[in-house]
């Protein structure tokens, strides 16, 4: 039972937590030993009890002023894995905080607030090991403890292996390159003597440059290390560390390589990635593409989202920089040509595309993409596979692309000759022209408008089916009433009760307690947290949670039961983070009723 540490913030893999010592330490966190005398400001709290190598040593008498790394052998990276198992340490219970040295062979739950890798400095440098060695043993271990890598960290990686899942660094990698006069930077390792300025304002950079000797190396290094952590942190609270570390990787090929090996690792990190976030996500580089938010969008609709206007002929149209894109001026000129007489859905990069019904649906009404006018290989093909696999199963009487000649006319090109459909062409030069918008207008005659009424019923079904699943729109809004004013919509039954609300934010439904009953009742598989007889107030701790669906990511709704409740709320916790942690929020209620 994990009872020192609790994770307050999550950005996918990486984690803001709290180490409750005597003193609280915020993690992403530097650390040394207690009797260190490190240059800088590192958390001097970790005290080794030592190694079983020799002989067992006596328990160690730990106290809450520090984390304590119970006895220990450790072994080196690359350790066939049944040599590791022989030497695997049994769980030990101790009533103080601490640590358990493990590697990716033995990692279990040893019930200590912490886990340190063994092995860590074997495999930095190398992705694919790195990768697995991290992932591995964060799966295995339980969610609510911190992942220690021992004699690893700079300011160049660090920023990494905090995306990667990792909790805690010490400065000793840091020290020993100050020592043979190694300058480090977020981007480079200088020698010193190549050095005819300092690259750096913190207090061991103010000795003239003359005078700067190893030991001053050694504290800048240590600074700068620290100063990156705080960095990366104000990157976690704002939800945009991936974003950083799009750039930061760019710095070491072998950090490149770790951020796209991370990314095929889909499980690992879409588990830990919530639904939605405050933050815009940047698309400034092509490994934006591979991000969870965008291939997670583009799953879900492709394979949950259903088309209810094919009836009607399908439009496609380019973004706009403005979101939504219904907001913008070309989009409304688009609009007013088209007349609502068609479906309308929107071509972009690193998205795929959006139909109309999503357009405010995280992320498609969160991002902003680097515009140069020409697309890449990559994204055409992205795009493609994405329009490819959205028209499959989809019979709409006509395909209208109106769209311009750059990376557009290329993507609808591809797509007509792999499902054997043939488009129809409106613009003659750039979409906002009067002739491409005439053009527009005129393909669509003899149409009919669908009424604003179906329009808002349509895009609750729609929200639904990329929500909670294929087939929920039907299933919880069968018999639907729509009041207010889009963006700003809310959902009745047939009796005027209200099932749900849209939310213009992220463009995803909140629930009322009589939707969540009616979820419940119906054929869609419901994201369910059992909780202990009790009614909860305000929010769901992990220690009251019994069991929690597999499928639960942070900012789902999810409906909350037990003996004494049932009510609805948005997960703060991932279901697997739910069922292993013994501290924190689990979940946000919005309403609660008891039974």
């Amino acid at each position: 039972m994990t009872d020192y540490f609790e994770v307050h913030e999550r950005d996918a893999a990486a984690r803001l937590g709290e180490l409750r010592l005597a003193e609280s330490v915020t993690t992403p966190a530097l650390v040394d030993d207690a009797d260190a005398d490190t240059p800088g400001d590192p958390h001097r709290i970790l005290s080794d009890a030592g190694s079983r190598w020799a002989s067992d040593p006596d328990p160690p008498e730990g106290d809450e002023s520090t984390l304590t790394v119970l006895p220990h052998r450790g072994l080196p990276a690359g350790t066939p894995e049944e040599v590791s198992e022989a030497f695997a340490a049994d769980p030990t219970e101790v009533a103080f905080p601490s640590a358990a040295v493990v590697s990716p062979a033995t990692a279990a739950d040893h019930g200590t607030d912490a886990y340190v890798l063994s092995g860590a400095p074997g495999a930095v440098g190398h992705a694919a090991a790195f990768v697995d060695a991290v992932t591995t043993v964060r799966e295995a271990v339980p969610a609510d403890t911190a992942l220690y890598l021992p004699g690893v960290a700079t300011p160049r990686n660090v920023a990494t292996m905090v995306y990667a899942g990792v909790d805690l660094v010490d400065p000793h990698r840091a020290v020993v390159r100050g020592t043979e006069g190694r300058y480090l930077t977020t981007d480079e390792a200088y020698f010193l003597e190549d050095l005819d300025e300092l690259p750096c304002a913190c207090p061991a950079c103010q000795t003239p440059r003359e005078a700067f000797d190893r030991q001053d190396c050694v504290a800048h290094n240590v600074n700068a290390l620290a100063a990156e952590l705080r960095r990366v942190r104000r990157r976690v609270r704002d939800g945009r560390l991936r974003d950083y570390v799009e750039g930061q990787a760019r710095q070491d090929n072998w950090l490149t390589a770790t951020v796209r090996r991370l990314d095929q690792e889909y499980g690992y990190m879409e588990e830990r990635t919530p639904l939605v976030r405050r933050a815009e996500l940047a698309a400034a580089t092509e490994d934006a593409i591979r991000r969870v938010e965008i291939q997670r969008f583009a799953q879900r609709v492709t394979e949950r989202y259903r088309p209810r206007f094919d009836d009607r002929p399908l439009v496609l149209v380019p973004c706009s920089a403005r979101k939504p894109y219904s907001d913008s001026q070309s989009h409304k000129q688009y609009h007013d040509a088209i007349q609502w007489r068609a479906h309308v859905v929107s071509m972009t990069s690193p998205i795929g595309v959006v139909p109309q019904e999503l357009e405010l649906t995280y992320p498609a009404q969160h991002y902003d993409s680097v515009v140069t006018g020409r697309w890449s290989a990559n994204e055409i093909e992205f795009v493609s596979r994405v329009l490819r696999n959205y028209l499959e199963d989809t019979d709409y009487p006509e395909i209208v692309a109106h769209v311009p000649g750059e990376g557009y006319r290329e993507i609808c090109e591809r797509v007509e000759d792999a499902l054997d459909l043939e488009f129809s062409y409106t613009v003659t030069d750039h979409p906002t022209t009067a002739d491409s918008l005439g053009n527009l207008a005129a393909e669509l005659e003899g149409w009919g408008k669908y009424p604003k009424r179906e329009r808002e019923h349509n895009t609750i079904r729609a929200v639904a089916d990329y929500q909670f699943g294929a087939g929920a729109g039907d299933e919880l809004f069968e018999d639907l009433s729509t009041q207010g004013r889009y963006p700003q919509l809310r959902a009745d039954d047939a009796d005027g009760e209200q099932l749900a609300a849209l939310a213009q934010q992220y463009g995803t439904l909140s629930l009322t307690t009589a939707g969540a009953r009616r979820w419940v009742d119906s054929d869609v598989p419901t994201k369910t947290v059992e909780i202990e007889p009790f009614v909860p107030h305000g929010s769901v701790l992990a220690p009251g949670i019994v069991d929690a669906g597999d499928d639960i990511r942070v900012g789902d709704d999810v409906v909350v039961r037990g003996e004494a409740a049932f009510g609805v709320g948005r997960a703060e916790m991932s279901g697997p983070e739910m069922r292993s942690s013994t501290r924190g929020i689990a979940v946000q209620m919005r309403h609660v009723e008891e039974q």
